[in-house]
């Protein structure tokens, strides 16, 4: 499936703001991003294996922040970061 990757996690994918990712759930997707991007994981979900706060998810259209929801593979997922500042 496809992956949109945020500006601030393209370093990981060396820039690129597309990656082809697989799994049956959003953690496999992310488990199998990491295998291919060591250490992106770790941005987008924390210790106690829960999406970080600041960090989105899309599938499709819709939000999510259970890591257990299930992907097909004709979904197209965005990761998405917010930003703040002041």
């Amino acid at each position: 499936m496809k992956v949109r990757i945020p500006s601030p996690l393209r370093s990981y994918t060396e820039q690129k703001a597309w990656v082809d990712g697989d799994g049956g759930t959003v953690d496999e997707l992310l488990r199998d991003l990491d295998r291919q991007f060591p250490g992106m994981r770790f941005r987008v979900v924390d210790e106690q294996g829960r999406l970080r706060t600041h960090m989105k998810i899309w599938i499709n259209q819709d939000a999510v922040r259970d890591l257990s929801t299930s992907v097909a593979p004709s979904d197209e997922i965005t990761i998405m970061q917010a930003l703040s500042g002041g």
